[in-house]
């Protein structure tokens, strides 16, 4: 047994027969799925430690997007938003249970759940290609089973929000030991925008698959690799980030499925580590889901480059490599300003619309966002394997690189909060420090309960 391979005889699978662990030598429990489970510490930490960070979250949200709506009621801006009503008329019991879950782009999700994308229609309907086909797939096809849409759209992020923490519990598990992970669900489950993860969006899908990407990669099943890479695509247009990590991983690793071919070098990109073989053919399969998308559009009477151009609809530019960060910076510079100017008559960021207090505290507040990720990113590029750190870096390019006159940095909390290696770092720094743990997971926390609040409300977040 050489050190590249002793990790291997020892690691533990989660993901039962699809990803099972490589070496087939190893003794397994007999008799069914549960029990297998229950015989697996490993994994009963891991469901044990998902399950309390998933109903205690949940309870959180729930309780205050309700509170918040039956306490302060709604804002009239919502009717411009949700015009067909698709995310309410269910009764007054059932308006204010779907108060955390259905708003913004939700109704967009529950329209195209609903009436498809017609891009038939042109212009009219040229706003829906920017939201990937397979969340609102997934909606439609649990609404067949007479199930209400929304309640259909939030049992689908609950459960991808249950397999994302654990496979996160895992992964971390893998990488920076079990105090890590026990806290990074945490960290995960109570971020400030986590209510994300059980609302009718997309979020807790693509962290599952993405999450389950990086695992199969690092197990060595290709693939598995493969299948989930093309549906994280056919979820949000960041799954094409994943194919970078892919690579990385397979040609560099670290890897459990078999022993390096090549001795580690002094710099990582001098040389490979893994010869490629006939099974880095599965990794073609990454792009496969939004080629599909693209070709679906074009069947459909649309163009194949619409979800593309969607986020010219949604006023995003090119402003370079990297260069919202440069206009977010200006744009928070400018609100701060005007925050403190206590008036409204000179308008500092010309840029804005609507309200100057509303606009510069959100360009504030975004830009806050960017800034307590920074330590984050730094932290993931230190401690963790390259790929995790490649997959940050590429994943931000779309927010940073394509943002918003108005507000640059539109939309970057919601970007933020799947990716995954952030809350390993996080939960791997926390955990070697127990004084400062409670007091940032309660802060973290709050800030859900405000968001939440917020987001109930119909008032904008993120």
């Amino acid at each position: 047994m050489t050190p590249d391979t002793a990790e291997i005889t020892t690691a533990v699978d989660p993901r039962g027969p699809a990803c099972a662990a490589p070496l087939g030598e190893e003794p397994q429990p007999q008799g069914g799925a549960w029990e297998r489970l229950r015989a697996d510490p490993a994994r009963m930490t891991a469901v044990r430690d998902t399950w309390r960070a998933l109903w205690v979250s949940r309870l959180l949200v729930w309780a205050a997007g309700v509170g918040a709506v039956a306490t302060l009621g709604l804002v009239a801006v919502r009717n411009a938003f949700d015009p067909p009503h698709i995310t309410s008329g269910f009764g007054w019991l059932g308006d204010l249970l779907a108060a955390p879950a259905a708003r913004w782009d939700a109704a967009w999700y529950l329209v195209i759940a609903h009436y498809g994308y017609r891009p038939d229609l042109g212009t009219a309907t040229a706003q829906r290609a920017a939201f990937f086909p397979l969340y609102p797939l997934g909606v439609r096809a649990i609404s067949e089973l007479a199930v209400p849409p929304v309640l259909a759209g939030v049992l689908l992020s609950l459960v991808a929000l249950a397999l994302a923490l654990y496979g996160i519990h895992r992964l971390t598990a893998l990488e920076l030991g079990a105090d890590a992970a026990r806290v990074a669900v945490l960290v995960t489950a109570l971020a400030p925008m986590a209510y994300y993860f059980s609302a009718v969006y997309s979020e807790s899908l693509y962290l599952a698959l993405s999450v389950g990407v990086f695992w199969c990669a690092r197990q060595g099943r290709w693939a598995w690799v493969g299948v989930l890479g093309a549906l994280a695509g056919a979820t949000r247009s960041a799954g094409l980030a994943l194919a970078l990590p892919v690579a990385i991983l397979y040609l560099y690793g670290p890897r459990e499925d078999r022993p390096p071919d090549f001795p580690p070098r002094r710099w990582r990109l001098a040389g490979i580590r893994y010869k490629p073989r006939g099974e880095a053919l599965w990794l073609l399969a990454l792009p496969l889901g939004v080629m599909a998308y693209a070709v679906y559009l074009a069947l459909a009477g649309g163009s194949a480059l619409e979800p593309f151009h969607a986020q010219e609809v949604w006023n995003r530019h090119f402003a370079g490599p990297y260069g919202g960060i440069w206009d977010a910076t200006r744009a928070a510079f400018d609100g701060a300003r005007q925050l403190l100017s206590f008036q409204r008559r000179h308008v500092y960021f010309k840029l804005s619309g609507g309200d100057a207090f509303v606009s510069a505290s959100h360009n504030v507040v975004l830009f806050a966002f960017l800034a307590a990720a920074l330590p984050a990113i730094v932290g993931v590029l230190r401690r963790l394997p390259l790929a995790y750190g490649a997959y940050v870096l590429g994943a931000l390019a779309l927010p940073l690189s394509y943002p918003v006159a108005a507000q640059p940095l539109m939309s970057l909390p919601r970007f933020l909060v799947v990716l995954f290696p952030l809350s390993m770092w996080l939960g791997a720094f926390l955990a070697h420090r127990p004084r400062v743990r409670p007091a940032l997971l309660l802060f973290s926390a709050l800030l859900l309960v405000f968001f939440t609040a917020q987001f109930a409300t119909w008032h904008w977040v993120a």
